[in-house]
């Protein structure tokens, strides 16, 4: 029934995600492994949000009922509703792809920039603008799917019985073993197009994105290849690295800077000290100021 067998790694996440959780709430040790447990757990809530993503453009299963039960799940293990893709990812980063029109611009929020404040920051603005952008599409919602709506509404209301439930039988640990690994989800989820879009060029048809490669971006479902995905949104990840290659050569060199973690530490750390590592913008002053 799944889509795509190779799925079978996504299932696998959301399902170690909860069992996961489920033990460090039994056994709430001071450990060495519960300290790299703690740290799985974390990288989870990464997977878990370009599982999200994943499955926002390509249904992961054949059958609705399943991928309605994956919607409220994924909601669930995000603390988020699920549907909230739809209007703020695909029907606006991937519309204007970084343009002038795409709310959630890096170049938007304090000019066109790509250092350590700003990738901190960005989820905080980026969240700022996209939530009036959802809300406006709930309304529309209502006026023309009613039934759509409450089904929405209803990924509202799981989120808050699961957080009234576990905050009810521990809050401590609700606080440290599940709301905080979900703002590290979302924040890295939102901080994602910060790192893909920071100095690209949001007016160049291939240069509107960076492409990272390496052994994190094979865990995380080939997300790096971003150039790839926005010209095939409807792509199962596991035909990325495939179609990366098309755009690979096409691409200006510093948006095709290797794996993604030596990237950021070059980009947010090392610059601090040797201002020659620093990140360059592709955006021209004329795009900058008109955006």
């Amino acid at each position: 029934m799944l889509r795509n067998r190779r799925d079978w790694q996504s299932l696998a996440y959301i399902l170690a995600l909860p069992l996961l959780v489920a033990y460090l709430w039994r056994h709430p040790y001071l450990s060495l492994l519960n300290g790299l447990l703690y740290g799985v757990l974390l990288f989870l809530t990464l997977g878990t949000g370009v599982i999200h993503h994943n499955h926002a453009h390509l249904r992961m299963w054949n059958k609705r009922w399943l991928n309605r039960l994956t919607d409220f799940w994924l909601t669930l293990l995000q603390g988020h509703p699920a549907f909230v893709f739809y209007p703020a990812h695909n029907g606006n980063h991937h519309r204007y792809r970084h343009g002038p029109l795409d709310v959630a611009r890096t170049y938007r929020f304090g000019g066109d920039t790509n250092h350590l404040l700003g990738y901190l920051l960005h989820p905080l603005q980026a969240t700022v603008v996209l939530y009036p952008l959802i809300w406006r599409w709930l309304i529309r919602m209502q006026r023309r799917h009613a039934g759509v709506l409450n089904y929405f509404l209803r990924q509202y209301l799981a989120v808050g019985l699961l957080w009234m439930l576990l905050g009810w039988l521990d809050w401590h640990k609700f606080l440290l073993l599940v709301l905080l690994p979900q703002l590290h989800g979302l924040h890295w989820l939102l901080a994602t197009n910060y790192l893909q879009h920071a100095h690209a060029d949001g007016g160049s048809p291939v240069d509107f994105a960076r492409n990272f490669e390496g052994l994190v971006n094979q865990l995380l479902f080939n997300i790096g290849f971003h150039t790839a995905h926005h010209h095939h949104p409807r792509a199962h990840w596991t035909q990325l690295p495939g179609l990366h290659q098309r755009y690979r050569h096409l691409l200006h060199p510093q948006l095709n800077p290797g794996p993604l973690l030596p990237y950021m530490f070059r980009t947010f750390i090392l610059s601090l000290l040797w201002p020659r590592r620093s990140s360059r913008s592709l955006m021209s002053p004329g795009k900058k100021n008109a955006n």
